[in-house]
């Protein structure tokens, strides 16, 4: 394997799918504005660069904001979606940097080099892709990965009707908690977010004390419909 693909399959280790992502808007929003400021800087070193150097410089510098995006989406989402796309943002970023590294090659070498860059990336999308869709038969029970024809058709169509009943019963949930935390009068604060997936309320947000802190779980704890709260409150 050549020095290229080593670097990049060195960047993607940190995208793998976490088991239990823990929801945190708060948290997830720093990281980000982390991230970009890392990026800015990264990005204004490679001005003392030229020509290809610089090219590369400045995706390499795209690639690490990438990579600490997809690591905030597995330590701080709780959302399928998000991790996927921030999985594929990954594989793209590395893909344009894989080009950047092959672009002062020739021939057949940079053939070769091209070629082996645009193997990986449609390997690692891929990856990303069955890695929802193993979550999202973890959550329905349906699997229709060795089905064809018309019988996957009907399968697949079942996950997603599947899917959609889960997705409305938590919009539902969401409302219900959102409802209840209003009319609660032991919480004065209103600044508390609420998400829910697969019946899992997330409460992220500021309240003024520990004690609104627990009222809210327990609130939230108490709605019909709701499996378990995960808390990321924190007191201002």
């Amino acid at each position: 394997m050549n020095k290229l693909l080593c670097f990049v399959l060195a960047t993607a280790a940190s995208a793998a799918f976490a088991a239990t992502p823990t929801n945190d808007t708060v948290a997830y929003k720093a990281a980000i504005n982390q991230s970009d400021a890392a990026y800015k800087t990264a990005k204004a070193a490679c001005d003392a660069q030229s020509g290809n150097a610089k090219d590369v410089c400045q995706e390499q510098a795209k690639v690490s904001r990438a990579n600490a995006e997809s690591t905030a989406a597995l330590q701080y989402k709780n959302d399928k979606k998000s991790v996927e796309k921030a999985q594929i943002n990954v594989a793209d970023a590395n893909y344009d940097l894989a080009k950047a590294q092959c672009a002062n090659r020739t021939g057949a070498d940079k053939d070769s080099c091209l070629s082996g860059a645009k193997q990986q990336h449609t390997a690692w999308v891929s990856d990303a892709k069955a890695g929802k869709k193993a979550a999202d038969t973890a959550q329905t029970g349906i699997d229709c990965s060795t089905m064809t024809g018309t019988d996957k058709a009907s399968c697949e169509t079942r996950s997603k009707t599947a899917l959609t009943k889960d997705a409305l019963a938590d919009t539902a949930i969401t409302t219900k908690v959102k409802t209840e935390l209003l009319a609660e009068p032991a919480l004065k604060s209103l600044d508390v977010h609420v998400e829910t997936n697969n019946g899992t309320v997330m409460l992220s947000g500021f309240v003024p004390s520990q004690a609104e802190v627990d009222k809210a779980v327990d609130v939230a704890r108490n709605v019909k419909g709701v499996n378990k709260v995960q808390s990321s409150l924190r007191i201002k």
